[in-house]
């Protein structure tokens, strides 16, 4: 008889799905960073608006793929039992994975990616309010 929580192959599936897109986090980082280098470099520059517009959505794009990885990588760090799987008892099953998910969040493995999570989602707000490329119509008539 095994110890522990059984687990449905639905629910491995997705945990392993976030441990596979977990694996990708560092190199979805060095493409947000590399982005956000460009639109910098560009800005210094004077580039035209079109492209800061180009190089911001470029920006906010990798930004919002971090979010994804993080989130990923935060729900494979919490575990197969935070998953909820396809079953007759849906309800009960979903209270028990909430219950499981805010146990997690006071782990010290979880509460990293949790933290990373929070710092990329306001990275991301922050580009998303602050950064603003005057259109293209505005900056034809400006000159």
């Amino acid at each position: 008889m095994p110890l522990g929580h059984r687990v449905g192959k639905d629910v491995m599936d997705g945990h392993a799905a976030d441990q596979k897109l977990a694996g990708t986090y560092r190199d979805v980082l060095d493409a947000a960073t590399e982005s956000e280098n460009a639109l910098r470099h560009a800005q210094g520059e004077g580039a035209p608006g079109t492209e800061l517009r180009r190089l911001s959505l470029a920006l906010q794009h990798a930004l919002t793929d971090a979010v994804r990885v993080a989130e990923a990588a935060e729900r494979a760090a919490m575990g197969p039992q935070t998953y909820v799987g396809e079953g007759a008892n849906a309800k009960p099953a979903r209270r028990d994975a909430d219950i499981a998910r805010r146990r997690a969040k006071a782990r010290p493995d979880v509460r990293v990616w949790t933290d990373e999570v929070d710092r990329l989602r306001t990275a991301r707000e922050r580009h998303v309010l602050s950064f603003r490329v005057a259109s293209a119509a505005a900056t034809a008539s400006a000159v």
